[in-house]
């Protein structure tokens, strides 16, 4: 019989009954979907909120961990620049030449310092500021550069270094090349800020500046340098690579990075809606206020030419602390938005499949589903607060027990969807924390080559001063030694005196070797000769009486200018540590051959001691730096025979495995190089 008939037939057996509007399993079946759509809405509202704001804030955390990687490679570029002028500022050459006029010197030198570092300009001036000399533009001298803001930090000895806006008037004293390179006509994007005019004829450049003394410090001059930005993508495809790592979605890229001047973009990876570089577009009206107005940084999304970007911009400041300029990196928006609508989307489907499942169910129910409903629409309420930990206690196996635990695996859903979301920004910030370590590693190495830079200076004052008082002490311990008698018991400690005495005056040689080495004597040297001149001076001391020797000369090597009292000894120097690195056994094979351009002769010392350290490699040319006992080196030999071959223009190359021996090769130019 249908539910119609049982209806009816219940009507003509009581007469004056009115029928109920709607029966119990529809008030049911509308209750329980109310219940499941209200909640379900809510749970949409708020899980979507939760989404979007969990992955726009991890994405807001990581660009705000970007734009600090940013910086340090825009602080590398500049500091690159300021130890390219620096070290030539303070090259004796280049002030004996300025010293003596040497125009055509300095001009040679200097033009191929520049081009060899990648400088756009490098100008120098005299102790007024007036200038001598330009590279890039040799006809123009004369004009005084005194009130540049770099220069006039140099004209009081001190070491400059910065962003600075130059006009056209200044770009076309280095040349025209590059003052039209630094003209850029504006490009109209939506959201830009308005501008009166429609183009810009001044650059940024980041600049340095170094004096030029003479050995008793007076200022002989300026010398500067820099690197013109406009429309140079190097420091921005940097920050891309090495930030982003070429990540693509949909194949747009999603990071980009660009230098501002003002609010023109200058140098970008941002791309306009052709495909190619935004360069001429302007920045947005309400981040112009913020970041060049007010000097405050902007951490929010953006609109960035044509769409909507997560955003850092801090403000770039010259010499004199003004805004001059902006770096800005971000990443599109639109994957984490898209992200979130396909978690929404299943979200959502997931909920619309567990309605129907429900409203099947419930054609299938009885009245005894009233209790377990209520404990549905008390759970329901609690995963709309969100908690998504919450289970429906349902035990029976029936409709209601299935669509329990149908209900239950929704929300282990969710949880998982929850979770892995989390652990995905946990990911993210574990990447940018690594990509962070790396460059702090970059700047350690980078802070290590100053400091090494600073040891040579330090190492002289300290040599000369306790040179002297040395001497003294070894001269009157040596008298006392003489004229004690060996019998006395302090005969032995006069002899540790003298002994330690004699060690502390040839590591003070050593000092003064590594701090201020002599300029090479050259003459024609032959390399073949000279290594047999240097193994008959060590070959007959014990330590090498078990070690068998080995030459493989290349015959008819041509002779070389160089120093061959130095060159002896940098290679007594590592045929005295192969014999130590064998503990005075084994085989030392030396050979010498040519390059095939006929341009390098190499010589190799090869030894089968216990090899070198991967870790050692790094520093084995570091002053102090000994893999020997204490008392037994002064970790001085090896940077002193670096210190030689690099005047000879040279290079010494390690190849050394540990338990298989090692390698040296000194390599030395066949031609002579002039400066």
């Amino acid at each position: 019989m249908s539910i119609g008939a049982i209806f009816r037939k219940g009507r003509s057996k009581a007469s004056g009954m009115k029928a109920p509007q709607f029966s119990l399993r529809t008030k049911l079946s509308l209750s329980f979907l109310l219940v499941i759509i209200i909640g379900g809405f809510f749970t949409l509202i708020i899980g979507s909120r939760i989404i979007r704001t969990t992955l726009i804030s991890q994405a807001q955390i990581k660009v705000r961990h970007d734009l600090s990687s940013a910086w340090m490679v825009f602080n590398a570029k500049l500091n690159d620049i300021k130890v390219i002028v620096s070290l030539t500022a303070a090259r004796e050459s280049l002030r004996e030449a300025v010293q003596q006029n040497q125009k055509d010197t300095l001009l040679k030198y200097l033009g191929r310092v520049r081009t060899e570092n990648g400088l756009d300009i490098l100008t120098l001036a005299d102790a007024r500021g007036v200038v001598l000399l330009r590279t890039r533009n040799p006809e123009m001298t004369g004009d005084d550069e005194s009130f540049d803001e770099i220069v006039r930090q140099v004209l009081k000895k001190n070491i400059a270094a910065s962003p600075q806006l130059l006009s056209r008037d200044e770009l076309l004293k280095e040349g025209r090349d590059l003052a039209d390179k630094a003209v850029l006509e504006f490009v109209s994007t939506p959201k830009a800020a308005p501008r009166a005019e429609n183009r810009e004829t001044m650059g940024m450049m980041l600049k340095a500046g170094a004096p030029v003394t003479d050995e008793t410090g007076v200022l002989l001059g300026v010398l500067y340098g820099g690197i013109l930005l406009n429309r140079n993508y190097d420091i921005v495809d940097s920050i891309k690579d090495l930030v982003f790592k070429g990540e693509k979605y949909k194949g747009r890229e999603t990071g980009t990075a660009t230098i501002f001047q003002n609010d023109l973009r200058i140098s970008t990876n941002v791309k306009n809606e052709k495909g190619e570089r935004a360069i001429g577009t302007l920045l947005s009206e309400e981040v112009k206020k913020a970041v060049l107005e007010e000097g405050q940084p902007w951490l929010a999304r953006a609109f960035v030419v044509t769409d909507w970007y997560v955003t850092a911009y801090e403000p770039i400041k010259n010499v004199d602390n003004r805004i001059i300029g902006i770096l800005y990196v971000g990443m599109l928006e639109k994957p984490y938005k898209d992200t979130a609508d396909r978690v929404m989307l299943t979200f959502i489907l997931i909920a619309a499949l567990f309605i129907v499942f429900l409203l099947v169910i419930l054609n299938f129910s009885t009245t005894r589903i009233i209790r377990p409903l209520h404990r549905m629409v008390r759970a329901t309420k609690e995963i709309a607060k969100g908690d998504l930990t919450h289970k429906v206690d349902v035990h029976s196996r029936d409709e209601i027990g299935t669509l329990a635990d149908a209900f239950n695996q929704m929300t282990d859903h969710l949880r998982d969807a929850n979770r892995a979301l989390i652990d995905w920004g946990t990911t993210l910030e574990n990447k940018v924390e690594e990509r962070t370590k790396e460059l702090i590693e970059i700047q350690a190495h980078l802070a290590q080559s100053e400091k090494l830079a600073s040891i040579g200076k330090l190492a002289a004052g300290i040599a000369h001063e306790i040179n002297n008082p040395l001497g003294g002490i070894l001269i009157y311990s040596c008298l006392i030694l003489e004229e004690t008698d060996k019998n006395n018991p302090h005969y032995e400690n006069l002899k540790k005196i003298v002994k330690e005495t004699t060690r502390c005056k040839d590591i003070v040689k050593g000092l003064l070797e590594f701090a201020r080495p002599k300029e090479p004597e050259m003459g024609m040297v032959d390399i073949n000769e000279l290594l047999d001149k240097s193994l008959s001076l060590m070959e007959r001391q014990a330590l090498f009486q078990n070690i068998a020797i080995r030459k493989f000369y290349e015959p008819g090597l041509p002779t070389i200018f160089a120093d061959g009292a130095q060159l002896q000894q940098v290679f007594i120097n590592i045929i005295l540590n192969a014999a130590e690195a064998m503990n005075g056994n084994g085989i030392l094979t030396l050979k010498t051959s040519i390059s095939s351009g006929r341009d390098t002769i190499s010589v190799e010392f090869t030894d089968t001691g216990h090899g070198i350290r991967e870790e050692d490699k790094k520093r084995l040319f570091e002053p102090f730096f000994s893999t020997k006992e204490v008392g037994k080196g002064t970790g001085l030999g090896l940077a002193i025979s670096y210190g030689i071959v690099q005047k000879h223009r040279g290079a010494i190359e390690i190849h050394s495995e540990t338990g298989h021996g090692a390698t040296f090769t000194v390599k030395l130019p066949l031609k002579r190089e002039t400066t």
